[in-house]
């Protein structure tokens, strides 16, 4: 991924290209950094990709949509000047090959013996790149990425849970009269309460468990019960043998403080204090805000389990002002308690008390 020249990366072991690493990757890119001096983060504004499987994956683009970022591919004209092609150009292949020719080819001296080392090298080496000059301003790469961020500060990202529910694609199933659902091939015991019943299905593509909602409850997670269960696992690749490299590698040696840093003469550039703008949820399955006043109204009638019109002209009037100021569930939910039910609530503090 690279903004302004400034790039970072991950190393990821996967066949060919998946939609589940691409959103993962690119949560952590948006993600604050607890690394010291890396400041690239926050929602960018559009996406420019290659005719891959994740530019064309519905999943992909929903979540882009949630989060405000339009997706852009690279179609350039042929040479015929007529017809399209999906040639890629290779505006993040250069930071790779950068990557591999300057940064790997240690590898050779020095191997990382866990994944979460060989992060933290190749952290460190994208720390430094970005610290390089620019290519044509007079100053660095991250100082120039921060030197065209807009004037209202970078947008915040939401969190990992908020992320895994825009992944989330709703849909309708008929519980059995066994009350169990399936999904995906393995079956799942929900409430006894919901057989026989439609309900909507909460099923993402971080999700290994999924949860039930019916008549604006919410269900579960519930793990499955029988039959079979994915492993959400990748098959290991076969590894080549390994080659001899001769006589003139093992006379050349770098020291190991070349890859980790640990000496503390190459200085990490300064943390840059950042402006941000707090995220905006879009609430797109209606699980903090009502759709509507009627949809307000249905539900302080379930909350009160009496037809509204049958409150007294007093009450009824408390009803409409209140839908009328907000349509937050747990508001609405709170005054409704604390106007209706208040002999209740102070006897469920004294139970909890005693």
């Amino acid at each position: 991924m690279t903004a302004a020249a400034v790039a970072y990366q991950e190393y990821r072991c996967v066949y060919g290209e998946d939609v589940e690493s691409g959103l993962r990757f690119l949560f952590n890119a948006m993600a604050p950094k607890d690394e010291a001096g890396q400041a690239l983060q926050g929602i960018p504004e559009a996406l420019y990709l290659d005719n891959a499987p994740v530019a064309e994956s519905g999943v992909f683009n929903t979540v882009m949509g949630r989060l405000g970022v339009r997706v852009r591919t690279h179609v350039p004209t042929g040479r015929d000047g007529r017809r399209p092609t999906a040639r890629a150009k290779g505006k993040v292949e250069r930071p790779f090959r950068t990557v591999k020719e300057a940064h790997e080819t240690l590898y050779h001296f020095h191997k990382p013996e866990t994944e979460t080392e060989a992060h933290a090298w190749l952290s460190r080496f994208i720390d430094r790149y970005n610290a390089q000059p620019h290519r044509r301003e007079p100053h660095s790469r991250i100082e120039d990425w921060v030197r065209n961020l807009p004037g209202e500060g970078l947008r915040q990202t939401c969190s990992w849970e908020r992320f895994c529910a825009f992944a989330r694609e709703p849909e309708r199933r008929r519980v059995a009269a066994d009350a169990r659902i399936r999904v995906d091939g393995a079956f799942y015991d929900v409430d006894a309460d919901l057989a026989g019943e439609t309900v909507t299905v909460g099923w993402g593509l971080f999700d290994h468990e999924p949860f039930v909602e019916f008549r604006q409850r919410r269900f579960g997670p519930y793990r499955p019960s029988g039959g079979p269960i994915p492993l959400h696992r990748y098959r290991k690749r076969r590894m080549s043998a390994s080659q001899n490299i001769g006589d003139l590698a093992s006379k050349l040696s770098v020291p190991r403080t070349a890859l980790s840093g640990v000496d503390g003469s190459l200085a990490r550039a300064a943390v840059v204090a950042l402006r941000g703008q707090p995220f905006v949820d879009p609430d797109p399955y209606g699980q903090f805000t009502y759709g509507g006043r009627l949809d307000a109204l249905r539900g302080v009638s379930d909350l009160l389990h009496r037809p509204l019109a049958r409150l007294a002209e007093g009450d009824l009037a408390f009803i409409n002002a209140l839908v009328e100021r907000t349509l937050d569930k747990a508001a609405i939910e709170h005054a409704v308690l604390e106007r209706f039910m208040p002999k209740r609530s102070a006897a469920d503090k004294e139970n909890t008390s005693c």
